[in-house]
């Protein structure tokens, strides 16, 4: 039975590093003693070392260690046999090609869906959805496929923001990018606002978090699904 919380982000503004999923946090992992993080995304360019130690902190206030996948001499069994697993945020194309050239994206895949505790944060939740499509970052490498996971029906892109009517900028908004996609995609979006998470508990997938969550549908307006909505359906 998959255990799933996918956030849009890590750190709220002027939070602390994953300080807003503290309640959810335990309930996730439950009795783990030590979990594997996936460092790869490396936000702002930092070292996989860096990044590890710096989630480490967060989880040893909480009673569990934290090890990064990048020091396990076989990566593919340490997925096996984790207690539970977080894939942090950054680069998204960084994050998968890296899951590829390892060859350990299946693997990943194949942990989650018995039943290991997964946490993802923006780049480590978009790879939950069918593909990265729809992730916010600049394709700074290139990964063999945009497929992801697939662990749950739908895109999902982190961080979403809502048009500002008192901006000057002219460039898109978010919509209008997620609706740029759905003209040549089928798969439905999730846009999760900061605040928000998805959780999934075996079949049952539902929108937790602050805020409501913008929901895009090839062929429909977007509309509004209110935190505690299910979208096992989407």
């Amino acid at each position: 039975m998959m255990n799933v919380l996918l956030a849009s982000t890590s750190t709220l503004h002027g939070g602390d590093y994953l300080g807003y999923l503290g309640e959810e946090l335990p309930l996730l992992f439950g009795a783990a003693k030590e979990i594997v993080f996936v460092p790869f995304a490396r936000p702002g360019g930092i070292s996989h070392d860096e990044y590890t130690a710096k989630a480490a902190a967060h989880f040893a206030t909480l009673g569990i260690a934290l090890r990064g996948l990048h020091s396990y001499a076989d990566p593919k069994e340490a997925l096996a046999k984790a207690d539970g697993i977080f894939t942090g945020g950054g680069n998204t194309f960084l994050l998968l090609h890296s899951l590829y050239r390892l060859g350990i994206l299946e693997d990943l895949r194949e942990a989650i869906k018995k039943g290991t505790p997964y946490l993802g944060t923006s780049a480590g939740s978009v790879i939950a959805g069918p593909s990265i499509c729809t992730t916010n970052d600049m394709p700074i490498i290139h990964p063999p496929k945009l497929e992801s996971l697939g662990i749950v029906p739908f895109c999902i892109n982190a961080h979403y923001l809502d048009p500002d009517p008192n901006s000057t900028h002219n460039g898109e908004t978010r919509e209008t990018r997620l609706k740029e996609f759905q003209t040549l995609n089928a798969e439905t979006v999730v846009g999760l606002r900061e605040g928000s998470w998805a959780r999934i508990v075996g079949d049952k997938v539902t929108l937790e978090g602050a805020h409501s969550s913008r929901i895009f549908v090839q062929g429909k307006e977007p509309y509004e699904l209110a935190a505690g909505a299910d979208v096992g359906g989407l």
